[in-house]
């Protein structure tokens, strides 16, 4: 792994980490657009927000995916810096059985109370039978969409960034092939774009699965492997769920925010479920340049090289901040001509701009908050990743969206983001300074050294 991880040039190292992650994530914003698009073609506002509303539905099998993606790649990098490879086999093992069972468990879940969770974000009668087809073919393939977060996360832990932005890859380009076919062609409509998007997911996990028997050297999915310890499964939920809250909480901020919307219109949902898409494209970048980095601040957490976590971490700040600013610039600018791509409804472009415009104006807040997220979560340090991952798009959100509604209407619906991205950035690096992860504890121990004795906890 010292080849991999070349601690003599960081900065280097990172962006052979990030780049690969940043473009599988450019990729998966253009899935987005396209299957945004060709919705939108059909000119119908309901099925638009139909889909739009679905969008927490994915977020949420995302966050269970999260649970075990992150929080066992955190861990394997950590591992991997102790240079501890038989718990890397064990723990990645343990992460894609149990990902499968929580993936049929939340199906099952999923189909029973359908409806129930359908109008509880937000359907009604105009929207609920495209809501519906789309929802259900989503809840019914889940484990295949929990399952394929599993991978494209551990198989970085190893370097192998190039080989997971190409799963990433596979996946987004068959989805976007099909998607025209199956909505348009076959007419399918909602639920054209819902098994275009569950094909490519099923083709990236067959590619990963290939992957880890052919090309890694300390991940692992034998059964007879799939064991864990008391300490190591407290680091997986602890980490994971973290991770999972991030986007559990981007699902309760979608439906927040399209219950503030509703009582002015579905025409406003569906102008928000594009500005989303298009958010996107500032949000997945820093996406990748965050968790580019992220085996490489494990690796070194778990090497105890503080001295060059610290020059990482002071670098990647800089880093992250310039490229927001850029991003923000770019959106700010070009805003009217992203909308006039999807919608050619005058007043539909004018709500748009400006709802796209108060989801921007932050970002650079919103980076600082993803990046040291990230770097918690990486150093294992559970608590501060924990208070970061309900903040942004939760805790401090909300309230700022009951309050900003209260006092200015329909403007505080859209201003609500914007403040609460400030907020949680002075959280986060108030957190920096209090709980600093670059800081190695003598008292800590090493992943190494569990007890030998503790009892394994198995699927």
């Amino acid at each position: 792994m010292d080849s991999l991880f070349d601690t003599e040039h960081l900065y280097r190292c990172y962006f052979k980490l990030s780049f690969p992650v940043v473009l599988g994530m450019v990729v998966t914003l253009i899935y987005n657009l396209a299957d945004t698009y060709f919705i939108a073609q059909t000119g119908d506002t309901d099925l638009i927000a139909g889909v739009s509303l679905c969008a927490p539905v994915f977020t949420l099998l995302m966050a269970f995916g999260n649970i075990f993606g992150q929080g066992g790649s955190t861990l394997i990098s950590r591992l991997l810096g102790e240079k501890n490879m038989e718990g890397c086999r064990r723990i990645s093992s343990f992460c894609f059985y149990i990902a499968i069972a929580t993936g049929i468990v939340l199906a099952l879940l999923m189909v029973l109370f359908g409806s129930a969770m359908l109008q509880a974000m937000g359907a009604d009668a105009d929207t609920l039978s495209h809501a519906y087809g789309y929802y259900m073919v989503l809840a019914v393939c889940a484990p295949v969409i929990i399952v394929s977060f599993i991978h494209q996360n551990l198989v970085r832990c190893e370097g192998l960034a190039t080989e997971s932005m190409i799963g990433t890859i596979l996946g987004a380009i068959i989805n976007i092939i099909l998607d025209p076919i199956l909505i348009s062609v076959f007419g399918l409509g909602a639920m054209g774009a819902a098994v275009a998007t569950i094909i490519g997911y099923l083709c990236s996990v067959i590619y990963f699965l290939w992957l880890i028997k052919k090309k890694t050297h300390s991940l692992s999915i034998q059964i007879s492997d799939c064991h864990v310890n008391k300490q190591e499964l407290r680091q997986i939920l602890g980490i994971g769920l973290s991770a999972a809250l991030s986007n559990l909480m981007q699902s309760l901020t979608i439906m927040v925010m399209n219950t503030f919307l509703l009582p002015y219109g579905n025409d406003k949902i569906a102008a928000m479920g594009i500005v989303l898409k298009i958010n996107m494209i500032a949000q997945l970048m820093l996406v990748g340049f965050a968790f580019g980095g992220a085996p490489l601040f494990g690796y070194l957490f778990g090497a105890h090289q503080s001295r060059e976590l610290k020059k990482l971490i002071h670098f990647c700040l800089g880093f992250m901040c310039s490229v927001s600013l850029v991003l923000t610039l770019l959106i700010w600018i070009f805003a009217s001509p992203l909308m006039q791509v999807f919608v050619q409804d005058a007043a539909l472009n004018s709500t748009g701009v400006q709802m796209l415009r108060w989801q921007v104006v932050t970002t650079v807040f919103a980076g600082i908050v993803l990046l040291l997220t990230v770097l918690f979560q990486a150093a294992g340090k559970v608590m501060p990743a924990f208070l970061l991952s309900i903040s942004r798009q939760g805790v401090i959100f909300i309230a700022a969206a009951v309050v900003c509604v209260h006092l200015f209407a329909y403007q505080g619906v859209l201003m609500a983001q914007a403040i609460a991205d400030v907020l949680s950035a002075g959280l986060a690096l108030g957190l920096l300074i209090a709980c600093n992860p670059m800081r190695m504890e003598a008292s800590e121990t090493s992943l190494t050294e569990l007890d030998s004795s503790m009892d394994s906890f198995t699927i």
